[in-house]
C-alpha cells in the first residue's frame, strides 16, 4: 500500500538563488516554490513590508532573507548579490524578474518621454545589472543560472501594448542571448521566460481593475489555449524547471508560456467567419 504523503523532490536542495522583485506577483511565488524545492533565497525588492513580511512567513533566515534592492541602482544590485554570498556562501540562480508596465498609453504621439526612460531603467537596465552582477561571482565560480522575465510581447506584436514595455522587454531577450554566448565558457546557463498575461498586481494595476478574476477573465477571453488560466504559480515553475539540473544543457532559450498565442494570427480566421455569416 503506497503512503498518503509522498515526499517532493527538492529539485533545487543545495542551491541558492536570487529574486529581484520577489515580493509579490511572480517572484513571490518562485520564491515559495524555490524554498519548497530546498534552495535558499534572497528576496530583492523595493516593497518592503511585503518583503520582510513573506520572507517571515516562509522561513527563518537561514532559508529566505529579504533585502532592499531597487534594480535600477547598481550598489543596490552589487548588495543584493554579496548578500547571498555572505549569508549563504554562493550564488548559484540569479532570477531577474523585477519590472515595471508604465504607463498605458499604447499610442507613440502620446507616450510621454520620461516614462519611457523610467520603464527601460527598470526593466532592461536593472535587467543588465542583475546580470552584470550575478557574472560577477559567478564567473569564479565557473557554474550558474541566470534567468530573465521578458514577455509574449517579445515575440509578437499587438499595437495595444506600450512602446515602453514592448522595447524593454525585446531588450531583455537580446540581453540574454548575449550573455548567453559570451557566459557559456563558464559554464553558466542564460535563459528567458516570455509570459502570457498574468493577473499579478502589476497587471491589474495596469488594467485598472482590482478583481483578479475580472483581469484573469479578460486575459482569458484573448487566450488560444482555452479552458486554462495561466497563473503566477504556471511562471515559478518555468523558473524552477530552468534554475534545476533538469535544464543542465538547457541555455539561450526564451521559453514562451503563452499557450500558442504567440503562433497564432486570429484576423483572417474573423474575416472569413463575418464573410461566411
Amino acid at each position: 500500500m503506497m503512503s498518503a504523503a509522498i515526499p517532493i523532490t527538492q529539485r533545487l536542495a543545495g542551491k541558492v538563488a536570487l529574486i529581484t522583485g520577489g515580493a509579490s506577483g511572480i517572484g513571490e511565488c518562485t520564491a515559495r516554490l524555490f524554498v519548497k524545492h530546498g534552495a535558499k533565497v534572497i528576496v530583492a525588492d523595493v516593497q518592503d513590508q511585503l518583503g520582510r513580511s513573506l520572507c517571515q512567513e516562509i522561513g527563518s533566515e537561514e532559508t529566505i532573507f529579504y533585502v532592499h534592492c531597487d534594480v535600477t541602482c547598481d550598489a543596490d544590485i552589487q548588495n543584493a548579490v554579496d548578500t547571498a554570498i555572505s549569508k549563504y556562501g554562493k550564488l548559484d540562480i540569479m532570477f531577474s524578474n523585477a519590472g515595471i508596465s508604465g504607463e498605458m498609453e499604447s499610442r507613440i504621439i502620446l507616450s510621454d518621454n520620461t516614462n519611457f526612460k523610467r520603464v527601460f531603467d527598470v526593466n532592461a537596465y536593472g535587467a543588465f545589472l542583475a546580470g552584470k552582477h550575478a557574472a560577477r561571482v559567478m564567473i569564479p565560480a565557473k557554474t550558474g543560472c541566470i534567468i530573465f522575465t521578458a514577455s509574449v510581447v517579445s515575440v509578437v506584436a499587438e499595437g495595444a501594448i506600450p512602446y515602453a514595455y514592448v522595447a524593454s522587454k525585446h531588450a531583455v531577450v537580446g540581453l540574454a542571448n548575449n550573455l548567453c554566448v559570451e557566459l557559456g565558457q563558464y559554464g553558466i546557463r542564460v535563459n528567458c521566460i516570455s509570459p502570457f498575461g498574468v493577473a499579478t498586481p502589476m497587471l491589474r494595476q495596469g488594467a485598472g481593475m482590482i478583481e483578479k478574476s475580472k483581469v484573469e477573465d479578460l486575459v482569458s477571453s484573448s487566450a488560444n489555449l482555452k479552458g486554462i488560466v495561466l497563473e503566477a504559480e504556471d511562471v515559478a515553475k518555468a523558473a524552477l524547471y530552468l534554475g534545476s539540473d533538469d535544464s543542465k544543457y538547457v541555455s539561450g532559450m526564451n521559453l514562451v508560456v503563452d499557450g500558442g498565442y504567440s503562433i497564432t494570427n486570429p484576423s483572417f480566421g474573423s474575416v472569413f467567419k463575418t464573410l461566411l455569416s
